[in-house]
């Protein structure tokens, strides 16, 4: 008969699934931006004009003779990939609360994911409730921009120690990264106004900003520029410090895709907005905000992942 000595221990996966489902929400995050602009520019924010439920009396698309089913389909599906982001998230927070010995840091992060995934159905709601008012379009975007930068950071922690952080850059390059990450947001918003002051409001009868869109693209790609800019300073400066592997990988994904960014921006603009420029460009912003969090995240050293604890064997019932 088997002793409890004979029985081996087996490992608790936990933070394996920590990282699987960190990235999970990271890419998931970031796609529903994406098919948010999908939406958009196809005029479907209204395919299904009441929330939560997506016509008085039924969760799921009904025909409906003044609604389009294509709108409904791609409304209803925008909607429940949120639902799948939430389960997502559900299951990444007990994956970091499983985790042995426990990690505070790495559990209030994934905590952050459910309550944001909540917070960002709400918002969503609301924004059906107003008629796509451009306001809440762009709160709306904004409110996942966050989520996909807490995300990011995330995803990082779940492939980091617990230590105090050291940096590994100097503090004016720190300092440099925090200018960068201000001027991210701020070239965000300004490029959520520019949307909405554009063509693409998510349904044809939805009233737009009311502002010179010449000027609001002008604004936008000055903050473009701006981070070229940082990003090149950074660049400059990362030459004479001692860079991880991690860092430079960063580094480089930021200056491709942000020069990608200002190009396809310029494209599009000079040809008329097209939808599908429209929604490359957006999934571009959300590769810019994550390869921007990574950068800041891989600035600083937390140490190697801690080895987690195995469960103790237990000796098995004799029959």
């Amino acid at each position: 008969m088997p002793t409890a000595s004979s029985v081996p221990a087996v490992p608790r996966n936990a933070t394996f699934w920590v990282r699987v489902l960190a990235l999970a929400v990271m890419v998931t995050q970031a796609l529903i931006s994406v098919t948010g602009s999908v939406v958009r520019v196809t005029g479907s924010g209204l395919g299904c004009p009441t929330w939560p439920e997506c016509f008085p009396g039924s969760m799921v698309p009904v025909a409906h003779p003044e609604v389009a089913t294509l709108h409904q389909v791609i409304e209803f599906g925008n909607r429940t990939l949120t639902g799948v982001i939430g389960f997502i998230a559900l299951g990444c927070f007990v994956a970091a609360w499983r985790v042995r010995p426990r990690r505070p840091r790495l559990v209030r992060l994934a905590l952050v994911m459910p309550l944001g995934v909540v917070a960002q159905a709400i918002i969503g709601g609301l924004t059906v409730r107003v008629d796509l008012a451009w306001w809440s379009v762009s709160v709306h975007y904004m409110a996942s921009a966050v989520l996909i930068w807490l995300a990011a950071h995330l995803y990082k922690a779940a492939r980091e120690g617990d230590r105090e952080p050291v940096l590994v850059i100097t503090p004016a390059m720190r300092r440099l990264l925090v200018a960068l990450t201000a001027v991210t947001a701020a070239m965000l918003v300004a490029g959520t106004l520019v949307t909405a002051a554009g063509p693409h409001g998510g349904d044809p009868d939805t009233p737009r900003l009311d502002l010179p869109i010449p000027r609001l693209v002008e604004v936008h790609g000055l903050l473009v520029m701006a981070y070229v800019c940082l990003l090149a300073v950074f660049g400059v400066w990362l030459r004479s410090a001692r860079p991880t592997k991690g860092l430079l990988r960063a580094y480089i994904a930021a200056c491709v895709l942000v020069l990608a960014q200002g190009a396809l921006g310029s494209v599009q603009y000079a040809i008329g907005v097209p939808a599908v420029l429209v929604v490359l460009h957006v999934t571009g912003s959300t590769l810019v905000i994550i390869v921007t969090a990574l950068l800041w995240g891989e600035s600083r050293y937390r140490g190697p992942v801690p080895a987690e604890s195995a469960p103790t064997a237990k000796a098995p019932v004799a029959a």
